[in-house]
């Protein structure tokens, strides 16, 4: 039975967390920047990270780390991404060898992340100051993992936490997870940082298995504005506290795992959609009837994808041909004679493509179903029987302002 609970990244038993400001933001001294996940026992880890050529310094050295498939403990900050920035990789170790003396732990097992302004010189120096600091907050509790979520934020306006607990093996296992994203957001890896801790007992290679499994159908079919991150992460602890007999292969116990661990980060997924930097509304798109996943996903990615389906939503304009343009230039290969498109949300349905022609549809409904916070895009290819979900969000006036001085 898979619930959601609270906590965060301390709902699994043995994980504590901590976030405080250490100066990296000098523009606002009331807003954290550094958190802080730590393991009592050493775990399973994995990671994901970004497609982009031009990756941060944390990226470079967690894959290095990451070789042992052994991690204890995440340490990250917000306010500069460390890319592209000099002594990038240095700083990113002394990170972690800063976390890895206040735990008790070899550096290798730490794992690091940053996000913010890129180019810059990391204040490492301040971070490193303030790790004694940051391991004594450390709470096993929901307080704990509500300081770090809040310290990894940049543009974000709401913290994104999530927590589940499920039975694996006949134990009960929990799993929790907080992440950042708002902008530079796109569906290629999964365009923001994302840390999940878990204690179930599971190998190094099982729970990568989950992770890309569980990655390609959530942080993957995201999209805020087209733009894949330098810093795009997402890692996991597992320290096996939970008891169960450990997953070593896939069967029973694998897919009630790797149910939680989806259902965490779909939901964690659809957090970033919604909170994209300006945005008005979540958008949901949902695409049936397609010969196989693939081209189900393809188009729903190029809908949620689509700028000028964005400022439709926006503007609560049922404009049905920009989602039919779009589903045109997304590569899949479908018969638009047969596609029929619908707007949804809490407002009610309104069907406006029937057979890749335009009806005749109420405007007024159309324009109360478009100005809900969350919308749908319902899709029906009329080919077969796959299905996909994909999540975007509008464009406003406001993706410009924030991102028309974000570095000033």
């Amino acid at each position: 039975m898979l619930n959601f609970i609270e906590g965060g990244v301390c709902a699994a038993q043995g994980f504590r967390a901590a976030g405080l400001h250490a100066g990296v933001k000098t523009h606002a001294a009331w807003k954290k920047d550094v958190a802080l996940i730590v393991s009592d026992v050493d775990c399973a880890a994995a990671g994901v990270f970004t497609k982009n050529v031009v990756k941060a310094a944390p990226i470079h050295v967690d894959r290095a780390h990451l070789q042992s498939g052994i991690a204890r403990a995440i340490i990250a900050n917000s306010g500069n991404a460390n890319a592209c920035a000099p002594q990038g990789e240095e700083n990113a170790e002394r990170m972690c060898a800063a976390a890895a003396a206040a735990i008790g732990c070899p550096a290798e097992d730490v794992l690091v992340s940053s996000t913010g302004v890129i180019g810059q010189t990391l204040n490492v120096g301040v971070i490193e100051a303030a790790v004694p600091e940051l391991y004594a907050a450390l709470e096993r509790s929901a307080e704990g993992s509500d300081a770090a979520a809040h310290a990894i934020m940049t543009t974000d306006t709401v913290k994104k936490e999530v927590a589940v607990e499920t039975t694996v093996g006949g134990r009960t296992v929990r799993m929790g997870g907080i992440a950042k994203g708002s902008g530079m957001i796109h569906p290629n890896m999964g365009t923001m940082l994302c840390f999940l801790t878990t204690d179930c007992a599971i190998s190094p290679e099982m729970i990568r298995t989950a992770l890309l499994e569980t990655v390609g159908v959530s942080f993957n079919r995201i999209s805020v504005d087209g733009d894949t991150s330098t810093n795009d992460s997402c890692m996991v602890l597992a320290n096996g506290l939970a008891g169960n007999a450990p997953i070593t292969a896939k069967g029973p116990d694998y897919e009630a795992f790797l149910e939680a661990m989806q259902a965490l980060c779909i939901a964690l997924a659809k957090k970033m959609a919604s909170d994209g930097e300006g945005a008005k509304h979540l958008i949901t798109c949902i695409v049936s009837g397609g010969t196989d996943v693939q081209q189900a996903e393809m188009v729903a990615k190029s809908v949620i994808s689509s700028t000028l389906t964005k400022a439709a939503v926006f503007g609560a304009d049922a404009n049905w041909g920009r989602v039919l343009c779009a589903m045109g230039y997304s590569g899949a290969q479908f018969d638009p004679e047969k596609v029929d498109v619908r707007f949804a949300s809490a407002a009610g349905e309104v069907q406006v493509c029937a057979k890749g022609r335009g009806l005749d549809f109420d405007e007024d409904l159309a324009k109360r179903v478009l100005t809900e916070h969350d919308v749908e895009i319902r899709i029906a290819l009329g080919q077969g029987d796959a299905a996909c979900t994909c999540w975007g969000c509008d464009i406003t006036y406001d993706y410009i302002k924030i991102n028309g001085d974000y570095r000033t």
